[in-house]
């Protein structure tokens, strides 16, 4: 395992964005939307991504520079994201959204013809600094179980909510529908590593904890039916709604194939003075969360935290400590580094432990 500083990895990511002809403010976006993941602990939506970003934006399955088009009717916003890449028409299209929330309380908006992109906690967080409540959505390639059956058709579609705090990190769910989500067990086969037993089943419907074989079958449902129709309705919202693709019609990036992957997501922002005085909603979120965590603690308990405070936690520590990445990560990140001509090393190429401060 390596450890990187924050810093080194996103500017090892704009540096490779912009040698392939993306954006410098669009590069700026992606990157930090995914050094910020590994900096909460999602490293399955970190910076682990970047090589097959890249490969995409290199064989043009990705439009580097898209035209995003959005269009604006009331509180209805309607998004067509030019094939870009998934973190910069959601930015772009959660910013578009933000004065309209500020006008009449709240913002519809239902994104087609985009990309992967990353984790909905980053457009939660940036909601939350406006004042505004955020609900994420996002459809994906088919890599999930319905309940009852043994073939793959449903992304494992995350969703997420941000909700802002006077004072300490915002409330912040993210979770897939799944078990797991799939970029854990993408992650997970590029490390050599196994998956816990009950996460995936192979093609012939078996459980496996073999990550290869987990992705040529597919992801079960968490809670089994309830997972199911949580994804169903994400399914709906940001894929039949949104104009995007569903089920098997979402192209995955992994796979060498022509066409745009056509993800779509949905995006619900509240504006928090429309629906109270905003110190009134943090006095009373302030109880909440107070009484919350007064709760008696079960047995080995050490404390209860909510949604958020384990991922501030991890970033306090990686931002100081540094950001691990296994050795397969860094082989890809340096072989692309050197493919794009962007300084990128490494102490100890060949292994063991290199903490913060012994990289470059």
């Amino acid at each position: 395992m390596r450890y990187c500083k924050a810093e080194e990895l996103i500017q090892l990511t704009e540096g490779i964005l912009r040698r392939l002809g993306v954006p410098e403010l669009d590069a700026k976006v992606t990157a930090d939307s995914l050094v910020q993941a590994n900096l909460e602990g999602t490293d399955s939506h970190g910076i682990s991504r970047l090589p097959i970003y890249a490969r995409r934006l290199m064989d043009q399955r990705i439009n580097k520079n898209p035209d995003i088009k959005i269009e604006r009717s009331g509180s209805v916003i309607k998004v067509d994201g030019d094939n870009g890449l998934g973190q910069v028409v959601s930015y772009r299209s959660v910013q578009a959204a933000i004065p309209v929330a500020k006008e009449t309380g709240i913002a519809g908006i239902a994104v087609h013809h985009s990309n992967h992109n990353g984790t909905a906690a980053y457009y939660c967080q940036h909601a939350c600094r406006e004042e505004m409540i955020l609900i994420a959505m996002t459809n994906s390639p088919s890599g999930m179980i319905p309940h009852g059956g043994r073939q793959a058709y449903l992304g494992t579609n995350p969703i997420g909510f941000g909700f802002p705090v006077r004072s300490g990190p915002p409330v912040i769910v993210d979770m897939s529908s799944s078990v797991a989500a799939r970029g854990k067990i993408i992650l997970a086969a590029k490390e050599g590593r196994e998956i816990p037993s009950g996460w995936a089943v192979d093609a012939d419907g078996a459980v496996t904890t073999d990550p290869v074989a987990a992705l040529q079958g597919g992801v079960l449902p968490f809670g089994g039916a309830k997972g199911f129709a949580l994804a169903t309705a994400i399914e709906i919202l940001a894929g039949v709604l949104s104009g995007a693709g569903f089920g098997p019609h979402v192209q995955s990036i992994y796979h060498d194939r022509h066409g745009a992957a056509d993800v779509g997501h949905f995006f619900i922002l509240l504006n928090i003075a429309h629906w109270m005085p905003i110190e009134a909603y943090y006095d009373r979120l302030d109880q909440f969360i107070k009484e919350l965590k007064a709760i008696p603690l079960a047995k080995h308990a050490e404390e209860i935290c909510y949604p958020g405070e384990r991922r501030f936690r991890r970033w306090q520590d990686r931002r100081k400590n540094g950001i691990p990445l296994s050795g397969d990560v860094c082989m890809e990140l340096q072989k692309l580094a050197k493919i794009c001509r962007v300084p990128f090393s490494l102490a100890d190429e060949q292994g063991g432990d290199t903490r913060q401060g012994e990289t470059h």
